[in-house]
Parts: C-alpha cells; structure tokens; sequence
C-alpha cells in the first residue's frame, strides 16, 4: 500500500518549520487558527498546492490563476494582490531557508474569522485567513516506478450546479468519502466517475489511459482544472503524441495498455491494477511503467525544470 501519490518518507526537519498566518511566521507547535474561522466552521475556502524546484514554486501563474478564479467565485476577497501573495510565498521560504528542491507548500485561504458559527458569510467580521505551510516533502520514486492501485466507487464527481468540482475548496467531503471507500477496498486511491458512468478523476488526482498509442482523459467537465493535467496535456500536443479529452467507459479502461495519474505532487505516476484487474497484457511488477509513462515522466521533469529555471524572484 503506498498510500497514493502524496506517499513521502518523513522528514525530522519539518519538525521546526515555521508557518505563514497572515504574514505571521509560526513555529509549526504554535501555527493556529481561531474556532470560528470559516474555514474551520464550514470549510469555507480556496487553497493550492505547489511543489517547489530550486527554490521556486513550480508553475506559479498557474496556480494563482485557479486560486484567484476559485476564490471570485465564491466572492473571497483575498485581500492581497498576485504580487504580494507572490512575496508571502517566497517569505515563507525564506523563514525556512528553503532555497532548493523537496519542498512542498499548501497555501490556504479562508473567508476569515466569523462573530457566530453560521453559514452566511455576512457574519465574517475580518479579513481573510491566509496560511502557508512548507514542508520537506519529496515523492517517493519507489511509487513513480510501482505505481498505483485504482478502486471505482460508487461516490461520483456532481454536476456544477450541486458543488461545481472547478473549485478547489476547502469542502473535500465528495473527495474523501471516496478515497475512504477505495482504501476500504484494499487500494491507493479512488476512481471517480461523472453523473454518467463514464470516468471522470481520481479522488485526488487526474486519470489517463493509453490505448493504442494514444492518451486519454476525460472531458475535463467534472473534474478539477488540474495544472499538472493541463501540462501533460500541452506536452502530448507539443511531441506529436495522439492525446484525447474524451468520454470513455470502465470498458475502455480494462483494455488499455497502460494508465497513470497526475498530480502537482507526484507529477507522473504509472497505476498497475484498476478494480482488480491489471493494466496492460504483461504484468509489471516491479516497474508499472510502460514505455509512454516513462516517455512522459521524462517529458515532465523537463519541463519543471524548465519553469523553476525561467523564474525570477520578487525584488
């Protein structure tokens, strides 16, 4: 069991880290928030995830843009530009003196503090809450080769008119009843599929087939804008790899020749057995990877490497 792409040895450095609570750093004993921050009361928020390459967060813009998009719609006034919000991260890795690679960064924002525990957000009597917590977290290569095991559960991914899955909220319930019914079943994550039995998404990550050369994902309809997606997506396209997002059946999936998921965390991750049955006719038991994860895995890492590269620290 690998516990699913977010699976990382424990680092005694995180220990002694300090958090960001509105500009203020915390030892991580001591990083809290009030009772009656939305967040808490209701999960009332936006967040992102980064991973973070030579001292840089990993496609920034990116994920800023999902987090100001999420957080409009939901009529969260941040209370802080790009620009600054850009400076809060980097402080944060200052603190820490996390200048290099193996650092992960969960960035979360909250409507902020209420006068009662109650839904309307009218009744929020402060600026928002803004956390940023680093740690030293590296993906397991182990998981990168192994790969995962997928279960397809009977949670499925709603319409955007229930709780539109485009908004990276703190309201992850749909996400975690699933990957509590896949973990039950004895694997690593859940497959998910939309309001029409075709595939959506993992529970926490994005799902790809290859069939015949080509790679398949969903619609995009019922899932999470994901950046890592996006990129691997963009990558097929600039290589001359056949990539599809389409409706496809469990069907689809049994047949194919090979599967992996996506994620900011675990980048490119091989799965080996889906609903009990194995990907591809020749098993793979020490090395889930077929030659287009491998040829993607190493597409990725290019590319990562590339944007850490291009990227310029706030004066």
């Amino acid at each position: 069991m690998t516990h699913g792409t977010q699976h990382s040895a424990e680092d005694p450095r995180n220990a002694d880290t300090l958090i960001s609570i509105n500009g203020v750093m915390k030892h991580r004993s001591e990083a809290m928030v009030s009772v009656f921050d939305s967040g808490f009361v209701l999960g009332d928020g936006v967040w992102e995830g980064f991973r973070v390459l030579g001292g840089h967060p990993l496609f920034l813009d990116a994920h800023l843009d999902r987090l100001y998009e999420g957080a409009k719609a939901i009529l969260l006034d941040i209370g802080l530009d790009r620009e600054r919000l850009t400076r809060a991260i980097y402080a944060t890795l200052d603190a820490n003196n996390m200048h290099g690679d193996g650092v992960h960064i969960r960035l979360m924002v909250t409507r902020g503090v209420k006068s009662t525990p109650y839904q309307d957000p009218r009744v929020t009597i402060g600026p928002a809450t803004i956390v940023i917590i680093p740690e030293y977290k590296t993906a397991s290569t182990d998981t990168a080769a192994r790969g995962l095991s997928l279960f397809t559960v009977h949670v499925r991914r709603g319409a955007p008119d229930v709780q539109d899955p485009k908004l990276n909220s703190h309201s992850k319930l749909n996400c975690i009843t699933a990957c509590i019914q896949a973990y039950g079943a004895g694997a690593d994550e859940a497959l998910m599929l939309d309001p029409h039995g075709f595939v959506a998404t993992c529970n926490s990550t994005h799902f790809f087939i290859v069939r015949k050369g080509e790679v398949w994902t969903s619609t995009g309809q019922y899932c999470l804008g994901g950046i890592t997606r996006a990129n691997i997506i963009t990558l097929c396209r600039e290589n001359g790899i056949p990539v599809f997002e389409k409706s496809f059946s469990l069907t689809d999936v049994y047949g194919a020749d090979e599967a992996f998921v996506t994620g900011t965390f675990g980048g490119v991750v091989p799965v080996h057995t889906v609903d009990q049955r194995g990907v591809g006719n020749e098993p793979r038991a020490e090395d889930a990877r077929g030659p287009m994860v491998q040829r993607l895995q190493s597409l990725y890492r290019a590319f990562a490497a590339a944007d850490a590269a291009a990227r310029v620290r706030p004066a």
